[in-house]
């Protein structure tokens, strides 16, 4: 008995050493592995990479920047579906552990030891909290080394951080596939919802993910992930989350997976999109583009640019179908399967409704034609075949652009086109404008290019955008990086610079030869009309500018002095610094579509300065606003309490005045006039008050329109990436003109005919329209409304200094005078073409 005692002893005392050695091992472990586990701490002020995203002016999504595509979501904002689908797949007793699950890490030990050499990767046995330890802080290393450190990180953050803490952190860090990090992200990539608005199949999905997402893509390993996606749904069944109905209804669901680009997800809207990203990147750099969390509200319309994208492709599309066909850009050998062949051709994605074809046959009368099939998700090319008919009438417009046939009408459809060309083509219409079912028109990709921005003239905010005929051709943003000579349409600011310094529009230049010695061996500069030989004499500023006369503007900017213009320009913005050249007086200097508008916008709104912008507001991942556009100071906007019968807010605006309000308004009136009764006549057809003017470059290069209306500011140009003629007669009053006119007439097809306003202080005298003088009684037909500042009036004759006034005879209609200070001022101003060629305001004289 003594020894039975004494060997229990023993067995006990070494018991207890064991448990003690064990325990200090054990204790040993912790503090070998705890002493360089990393500061858990910093979840506290965790902030992950979180997508920018951009929003038009009406909310709408335009695009979402990220290298990790996530969008942080608050655990209060995640649906309870979606959590427990979650907790159903990965955790199901997340709330109840302390950090560690040790039922299934004796599980995972069991099918370790089965699968002993098997070369089989571990089963995991990991908590959520484990996962945020490992995601966070550690690695993914397959060792029982980062797995002591996972559990004991994961009991350091239970302490830490209450449950629902952990779940969000989870939830908005975890990898789910095709480039989604985080619920909300994955929610828009896989199926383009929100998280709110999943069904149980669809969460049950996404939870399936976070154990493989590459081996259970909905596309190439459908099958699997359909399993997978319906284990998680009798999970939720048999914790009793769900109803047995939903489960049913849940597994029979198909997975439809909906992509989710990553460019403009308005169309039409890329440029504009791309200027954004760029302006934000210089802003706030990469970093805080691509992880910034940025909400970004911009001022696109998205209704006003379809507008300009159709009217400006359809302009271009118009002059490059006169031009005649260039033939099909490529062949394809159309043996075998076409589609598979077509699908791997290059073809521009954002000029929809045209599409890709390949034309199969031909004959007289018809061609048939095979469409670029489209691929699946997983990049496999689509089976199905879908197939049309090009008639004859849809191949009229293709004459030939070059050879023995150029210029002649197709009388059959094989003089096209031939099998195996590669063409784009989109649905014909009747003269109706229906579709005619089955029936295509062929197009061509116009080599010509362009730009126009639609601005809101009062705020400076672009609501429109096109940077060419398609961005997924070339991103090069004609809009704003190209700079082009803007021709005639600069002129505007050379009379705007005279109104300002004591001219009036019926000042009187004389409209003549000229010739300009530029020195320093450059020559002689002898500048025309377009009309060239033809000239008018004696011409009123306001006739000046509605025929855009070169030799006036050269002699008026000859007058005031080209620093003075230069002073103008660049309290415009056309330019930074306009060289003393007067050839820079007709536009010759460079400068950009954005620039012009944003000038343009300054007549418009009464000489009040603007700043071009894209964006209204930035506010960072917290909402806080960190930019806003609109810096004009809102006294009153502040009522704590509500109204209580205070005065209205008013707004207070320190934008710097560039030009006096009724030189705006002058120059408003006259380029009125170009729209009425000049290079611009086809805009007229708007039906609205509309202000603007052509402009058109040497050798026809460039062809520009710029216009307004009281509320909006639109600019065109038509030009070759690489300048060459355009043609001839191919002026802005017959290219960009007619494609504003289309423009405006969508644009404010709902809006009121609205005059300008007319200024405080200006006087609006009756003149003859063409001399420029004040109309006498009785005088209808030829007379307008002229407006004139204080002081300055219109003349009441010519006087001509230093001719004899002749017996005054005139022909009919013209006032006394006119007709000798016609010839002087034509022999002057090519006798002598420095002198001799002002009429001063208000002095009826001719110096």
């Amino acid at each position: 008995m003594r020894l039975l005692v004494r060997f229990l002893g023993f067995l006990f005392a070494a018991g207890t050493v064991v448990f003690l050695v064990g325990v200090a091992g054990v204790a040993g472990a912790i503090w070998h592995f705890s002493k360089d586990l990393p500061d858990y701490s910093q979840l506290q002020d965790y902030e992950p990479p979180v997508m920018t995203r951009v929003h038009a002016s009406d909310g709408a999504l335009l695009g979402e920047y990220s290298k990790e595509r996530r969008l942080y979501l608050p655990i209060q904002a995640v649906p309870k579906l979606v959590i427990n689908a979650f907790l159903a797949a990965e955790d199901k007793n997340f709330y109840e552990h302390g950090g560690i699950d040790f039922t299934g890490m004796a599980r995972a030990a069991v099918l370790y030891a089965q699968n002993f050499g098997s070369n089989k990767r571990p089963q995991g046995a990991s908590t959520i909290t484990q996962q945020v330890a490992k995601n966070f802080l550690l690695t993914n290393e397959v060792s029982f080394t980062r797995k002591i450190k996972e559990a004991l990180l994961a009991m350091r953050i239970e302490r830490a951080y209450s449950k629902d803490r952990i779940l969000e952190l989870y939830l908005n860090e975890i990898y789910l596939g095709l480039g989604a990090y985080g619920i909300a992200a994955a929610s828009l990539v896989y199926f383009d919802k929100s998280v709110n608005e999943l069904t149980v199949a669809e969460a049950s999905y996404l939870a399936a993910l976070p154990k493989a997402p590459a081996a259970l893509h909905p596309v190439r390993n459908r099958d699997r992930a359909v399993e997978r996606r319906n284990y998680v749904v009798d999970r939720l069944v048999e914790n009793g989350w769900i109803k047995q109905a939903d489960a049913d209804k849940a597994r029979k669901e198909q997975l439809n997976v909906t992509s989710r680009g990553n460019g403009a997800h308005i169309f039409a809207g890329e440029y504009f999109a791309e200027e954004v990203r760029r302006d934000i990147f210089e802003r706030y750099g990469e970093k805080k583009l691509y992880e910034g969390g940025l909400s970004v509200r911009a001022t696109l319309d998205p209704k006003m640019q379809v507008m300009a994208r159709k009217t400006m492709v359809a302009g271009l599309v118009r002059y490059d179908e006169a031009s005649g066909w260039r033939g099909a850009p490529s062949k394809l050998d159309i043996s075998g399967d076409w589609g598979v062949k077509l699908a791997d051709v290059k073809s521009l994605s954002d000029i929809s409704p045209w599409r890709m074809a390949v034309v199969l046959e031909t004959s007289d009368q018809s061609a048939r034609i095979g469409f670029q099939p489209g691929r699946e998700l997983g990049g496999a090319v689509s089976k199905q075949r879908q197939t049309g008919i090009i008639t004859l009438d849809g191949v009229r417009w293709a004459k030939a652009a070059s050879g023995p046939t150029k210029g002649r009408t197709p009388t059959s459809v094989a003089q096209v086109l031939s099998p195996g060309d590669v063409i784009y083509a989109d649905p014909l219409f009747d003269k109706e404008g229906k579709p005619v079912e089955g029936q295509y028109r062929l197009r061509q990709l116009p080599e010509v290019s362009g730009a126009m921005v639609a601005m809101d003239p009062w705020t400076g905010r672009v609501l429109a955008m096109v940077g060419g005929f398609s961005f997924d051709q070339s991103q090069f943003n004609r809009a704003t990086q190209a700079y082009r000579q803007p021709g005639s349409s600069f002129k505007p600011l050379v009379y705007s610079a005279a109104m300002d310094n004591g001219y009036t529009p019926s000042t009187v230049v004389v409209d003549a030869p000229i010739e300009i010695d530029q020195g320093q061996g450059a020559g002689v500069w002898r500048p025309e009309n377009y009309s060239s030989g033809k000239y008018g004499g004696p011409t009123t500023l306001r006739n000046a500018l509605r025929q855009s006369l070169n030799t006036v503007t050269v002699r008026l900017a000859q007058d005031i002095g080209m620093p003075l213009i230069g002073e103008y320009s660049k309290r415009f913005g056309v330019y930074d610094e306009l060289p003393n050249y007067l050839s820079y007086a007709l536009g010759a200097g460079e400068t950009t579509v954005m620039r012009m508008v944003t000038a343009y916008s300054m007549f418009a709104n009464g000489g009040r300065r603007v700043k071009p912008t894209l964006i209204d507001r930035i506010q960072d991942r917290y909402g806080h606003t960190i930019y806003k556009h609109d810096a004009r100071e809102c006294r009153g906007c502040d009522a704590p309490g509500g109204w209580k019968n205070q005065s209205e807010p008013q707004l207070v605006d320190r934008r710097e005045q560039v030009l006096d309000p009724m030189t705006a308004y002058q120059i408003t009136s006259m380029m009125e006039y170009v729209v009425q009764a000049g290079t611009a006549t086809v805009v007229k057809e708007v039906g609205k008050p509309i202000a603007g003017k052509t402009g058109t470059t040497n050798d026809e290069k460039d062809a520009w329109f710029i216009g307004f209306s009281p509320d909006l500011v639109v600019g065109i140009y038509v030009g070759y990436d690489k300048p060459r003629n355009l043609g001839r007669g191919m002026t802005g009053g017959h290219l960009a003109a007619p494609i504003a006119k289309d423009f405006l007439k969508l644009a404010l097809a709902d809006k009121p005919a609205i005059p300008f306003k007319v200024p405080a202080g200006i006087k609006l005298v009756r003149v003859d329209a063409k001399s420029g003088m004040r109309a006498g009684p009785g005088e209808g037909g030829r007379t307008i409304l002229e407006a004139f500042k204080p002081g300055t009036a219109p003349p009441d004759n010519y006087s001509v200094i230093g001719v004899a006034d002749m017996d005054g005879r005139s022909p009919q209609g013209y006032p006394p005078g006119y007709q000798q200070g016609y010839q002087q001022g034509y022999q002057q101003g090519y006798q002598q073409p420095d002198a001799g060629n002002i009429m001063r305001p208000g002095t009826g004289g001719l110096y």
